[in-house]
């Protein structure tokens, strides 16, 4: 079931965070770094992203959640929305809940924004085919990102809602 996520739901949102980032990016970045990722840490940010009523956050909750997206408005001037993320626990990879969330938040963006815009680590085939999938293009905009102390390219994709 896709719902839409509230405060109480920070945990299960940072459990899958973390372990969707341990398992995810292992060829981006350093073990030890991902294996320190502190999901006390990631409860309290993600506490406070879902106090802001215009950054929606949707969960896929199975018995527990096994996975979320958070769209809001563009962090960047040429564009109105944006997918700020969306994860998936390693378990729960290929049994619909990624499709479903997508879908979640593209409905929602449509009903706020013309198009929107999503960035991804450059080297993440898995996720850059699953953007691609749903509809979202490249569009030539890339940026080198600092994350975990590590830097890293990004690439932009776009939709048109």
């Amino acid at each position: 079931m896709i719902r839409r996520a509230t405060v109480a739901d920070a945990r299960g949102i940072a459990e899958v965070h973390t372990r969707t980032w341990q398992a995810a990016y292992r060829h981006a970045f350093p073990a030890e770094l991902l294996d320190g990722l502190d999901v006390g840490e990631r409860e309290e940010r993600w506490k406070r992203n879902l106090d802001d009523p215009r950054v929606p956050v949707f969960v896929a909750d199975e018995d527990g959640i096994v996975g979320f997206v958070c769209v809001g408005p563009s962090r960047d001037p040429d564009c109105d929305g944006e997918l700020y993320g969306i994860y998936v626990a390693p378990e729960a990879w290929g049994k619909g809940a990624g499709p479903a969330l997508m879908e979640a938040g593209l409905d929602y963006l449509r009903g706020e924004f013309g198009e929107a815009i999503l960035w991804v680590l450059q080297d993440n085939p898995r996720a850059r085919r699953f953007y691609e999938r749903h509809g979202w293009t490249l569009d030539g905009a890339s940026k080198r990102s600092r994350h975990l102390g590590v830097d890293v390219d990004e690439v932009r994709y776009r939709i048109r809602l």
